[in-house]
């Protein structure tokens, strides 16, 4: 695994799928970004395992 991943998200507002990069030197990370397309704030919370296993949950900005 590279240190900065791409990862294929759906918005929980728009539905629209889209991109994010990921950085992965870091295991655990919680950010807010915002869609591409309907420009609303996304919940992004990434860890990786100890097998180095990606997850990424996306939420609305007030969940």
């Amino acid at each position: 695994m590279s240190v900065i991943e791409t990862k294929n998200i759906e918005c929980p507002y728009c539905g629209e799928v889209i991109e994010i990069l990921l950085d992965c030197s870091v295991s655990h990370q919680s950010y807010i970004e915002d869609c591409q397309v309907c420009c609303r704030p996304i919940n992004i919370n990434m860890s990786l395992d100890e097998r180095g296993e990606l997850s990424v949950i996306v939420t609305h900005e007030n969940e």
